[in-house]
């Protein structure tokens, strides 16, 4: 019997070591994703900000594969992924302030 997969597309927040990043899914739940082997080959970058297709199985769903790296063309809400970068880095600066103040 094969392992019915679900594909999703989201936003990566956070790199993290060995090709393992911290994505937000569409309906705002966060997974940690991995790339796949075609990626990790074909030496294609992820960076904070991409937005990406993984997949992620039924029986786990709080891990998935990274199967594909989006451009901004095909993204489905381009305008919104900007401005929620644009958030969050107001939301890291105002916490460095707050570090630095203490």
């Amino acid at each position: 019997m094969t392992e019915k997969k679900k594909i999703h597309e989201g936003l990566i927040t956070k790199a993290l070591s060995n090709g393992m990043f911290r994505v937000r899914l569409e309906n705002d739940a966060l997974v940690l994703g991995y790339i796949s082997r075609r990626i990790r080959l074909n030496f294609i970058q992820i960076l904070p900000g991409d937005r990406v297709q993984i997949e992620i199985s039924d029986y786990d769903s709080t891990k998935g594969r990274i199967i594909h790296r989006l451009s901004n063309k095909k993204s489905k809400n381009k305008e919104s992924n900007n401005e929620e970068l644009d958030n969050k880095e107001s939301n890291n600066e105002e916490l460095d302030n707050k570090e630095s103040n203490n």
